[in-house]
């Protein structure tokens, strides 16, 4: 039962809100020594009124965190003000490329009263009926950006931030790639990080040979349609400059 008067009162109000929610949830309360958690947590934000305000001015000292079954996360913070009640956001997944965020408007988060059955309503039919359209919106703009992929074929799709994308088709083109550094993510993508050209280069060669032992072409693909004429390259083409992270939270 949720004690407002409880030292422990985030993480209480947590534990009952999650209860109150519909589908199965669960709540995860980090402390003021979990510094590095909560720094993480501030970063994947994705708010830009409220809450983003409040952790602009204010660290959090504390912070509870509720998981759906399916993965959606909320985060629910303490007020610094004269109210009662907390603030909630939700947080944008952090296995989603980050241009994928891009002219996506953020599902900015509310502020509950002190009622955590009450709130869950609210919760409910507004700051969670927003957050699954974003997200949907998000997971389709990162499919976009990906040329399909074909059984006889994977196409490898450079991405704004240097890295390369593909959708492969069975599961024998995922292997090969997932075991040559490529990691899938939420929607099914798979992409390998553009940080070290070098790694990223010996990584395309060795997925290019592996899938040509099957019967499986690799094509690279430009941002702008083009395909280059080998996907084993010595050394991939410079990569995009690297923009900065979309405006998820401050």
């Amino acid at each position: 039962m949720y004690d407002p008067d409880s030292p422990q009162r985030l993480a209480s109000y947590a534990a009952v809100l999650a209860g109150a929610l519909p589908g199965i949830w669960t709540s995860t309360h980090h402390l003021p020594e979990q510094k590095n958690n909560l720094a993480q947590l501030v970063d994947r934000v994705w708010d830009m009124d409220l809450v983003a305000e409040s952790l602009a001015q204010h660290s959090p000292g504390q912070a509870a965190i509720l998981t759906r079954s399916d993965g959606t996360q909320l985060v629910l913070l303490e007020r610094h003000d004269e109210h009662d009640g907390f603030l909630i956001a939700g947080i944008a997944p952090g296995e989603l490329p980050d241009e994928a965020y891009r002219g996506i408007r953020e599902p900015n988060g509310i502020v509950l009263t002190d009622d955590p059955i009450l709130s869950a309503e609210q919760v409910t039919g507004d700051l969670l009926a927003r957050f699954d359209i974003a997200l949907a919106q998000v997971r389709r703009t990162a499919v976009a950006a990906v040329q399909p992929s074909q059984p006889e074929r994977v196409v490898l799709t450079w991405q704004e931030d240097g890295s390369l994308a593909a959708a492969p088709v069975g599961e024998t083109a995922a292997a090969v790639l997932a075991a040559n550094g490529f990691v899938p993510d939420a929607v099914g993508i798979y992409r390998l990080s553009g940080d070290d050209t070098t790694t990223q280069a010996h990584a395309v060669r060795a997925s290019g040979q592996q899938l040509d032992v099957h019967g499986i072409a690799t094509t690279l693909q430009h941002p702008s349609g083009r395909f280059a004429p080998s996907a084993t390259p010595a050394t991939p083409s410079a990569p995009a400059a690297r923009h900065a992270s979309p405006t998820r939270a401050r």
